[in-house]
């Protein structure tokens, strides 16, 4: 073997370790056939964890974290743990201290996936969320007083600097720059920035001139253009083949995205990275734990195979990648459909399915 990747694996709930074990399982397809070599480290880090102890992640795994190529999560979710409890305390917890500063997704439409979209097909759904991940209305600035009383007050503030902004627009313009190298329909369309500079002035102007400002000092090639985020999620529906690379701030990029995933066939097939391009990321399936159809074996892995996949394009090995997405492609005209139990076969025979035919490439 040339190369081998330490992977820290984070199964997490509900049916998140299902789901890991047939993305390691086309992982491992695709090292055996690419001469490279995978060595995965799991870790215990979700709900059943907390509830037994208490604990979310500590800062000693953070430390662990740093020392692998990069990280493979499935879902963290539990039904008897309070909403955002474990979200701030470890996804959070991960994005801001590895400084995963970008979010992307991308939404994609294959073929014999359904989409709600009346007459769009693959050729129209084809685009890229580059979303900030560590700044915003996340990093919890503000605070609340007179709790429980009529007269209770709650803020929370959407904070930026130059800095954040930058590195993020940076990340963008140089994805769009490099699919424009490699698709004459992707040169066609603008690389669009995504915010509410009408009514969010402050921040907005922030964006909307640091956009303009690097997109015409060092990216004039590329043509550019602007969406109010209310319009992006209504064009996202009505006129998807508009879109290349959108790039946004880290609240309406969550939104967003939700939106992207289901014009591209569901969170069954949505796959998303959590990337810090100096440092260590995390790849992970959008749908979540959903803890109804743990250990029944009728979840869609399609999504954890994409978030795979993902990993090794960013790793350096771009042939696997493409020989996973290709897999994918033929394993997903034979499915009935991408909705958990409605597969007509089993997670377990997904993930056999596209290693299968990622060995035989």
């Amino acid at each position: 073997m040339s190369k081998t990747y330490n992977i820290a694996v984070i199964p997490g709930d509900g049916t998140g370790p299902e789901v890991v074990a047939e993305g390691i399982k086309v992982l491992n397809a695709a090292a055996g056939k690419n001469g490279f070599a995978l060595a995965y480290t799991e870790f215990d880090f979700g709900g059943s964890r907390y509830l037994k102890t208490g604990e979310t992640l500590p800062d000693s795994a953070i430390a662990e974290f740093r020392k692998f190529d990069s990280m493979f999560l499935g879902a963290i979710g539990h039904p008897e743990v309070k909403p955002g409890i474990l979200e701030t305390g470890i996804l959070l917890k991960i994005r801001f201290s590895l400084d995963q500063y970008i979010n992307l997704r991308p939404v994609k439409l294959y073929p014999n996936v359904e989409t709600p979209l009346k007459d769009k097909g693959p050729e129209h759904i084809d685009f890229v969320v580059v979303r900030e991940n560590t700044g915003g209305i996340y990093t919890g600035h503000g605070g609340a007083t007179r709790v429980g009383t009529p007269d209770e007050i709650a803020t929370q503030l959407m904070v930026y600097d130059r800095r954040t902004v930058d590195r993020c627009l940076k990340y963008a313009f140089e994805l769009k720059k490099k699919r424009n190298a490699g698709n004459p329909k992707y040169a066609a369309k603008p690389i669009t920035l995504v915010h509410k500079r009408n009514v969010l002035t402050h921040c907005g102007d922030l964006w909307y001139r640091a956009f303009e400002e690097m997109g015409s000092a060092s990216y004039p090639e590329l043509k550019r253009d602007y969406n109010h985020v209310d319009a992006a999620n209504m064009w996202f529906v009505k006129n998807p083949e508009w879109f290349d690379v959108a790039v946004t701030e880290n609240l309406f990029g969550d939104i967003i995205t939700d939106v992207g995933a289901m014009i591209q066939g569901g969170l069954g097939v949505a796959a998303g990275g959590n990337i810090n391009p100096e440092g260590v990321s995390m790849f992970e399936p959008m749908g979540g734990s959903a803890p109804k159809y743990a250990g029944q074996k009728v979840i869609n892995p399609m999504a954890a195979i994409g978030a795979a996949m993902m990993m090794l394009d960013t790793l350096g090995e771009p042939k696997a990648a493409q020989q996973i997405e290709a897999a994918m492609i033929a394993v997903m005209q034979k499915m009935k459909s991408q909705a958990a139990g409605q597969m007509g076969m089993s997670t377990t025979e997904v993930g056999d399915m596209v290693a299968g035919l990622v060995a035989k490439q």
